[in-house]
């Protein structure tokens, strides 16, 4: 299952929200025929179509 959250910009999570994203951490990734693991390679030849700029917005490492 999908759940998608549409989260206005430069608003703070909720404490709802990071213990949601806490719980997730620790799960394992998941990949399927629509979305498969990616070799070394295709990793390294990767680029950002929206490359992270100081205007990116604040960042939150989950742990």
């Amino acid at each position: 299952m999908i759940v998608t959250y549409n989260l206005k910009p430069n608003t703070p999570l909720t404490p709802e929200q990071i213990k949601r994203l806490d719980a997730l951490k620790d799960r394992p990734i998941v990949f399927d025929e629509d979305c498969p693991e990616m070799t070394e390679e295709q990793l390294r030849q990767f680029k950002r179509v929206h490359p992270r700029g100081e205007n990116a917005g604040p960042k939150r490492k989950l742990g």
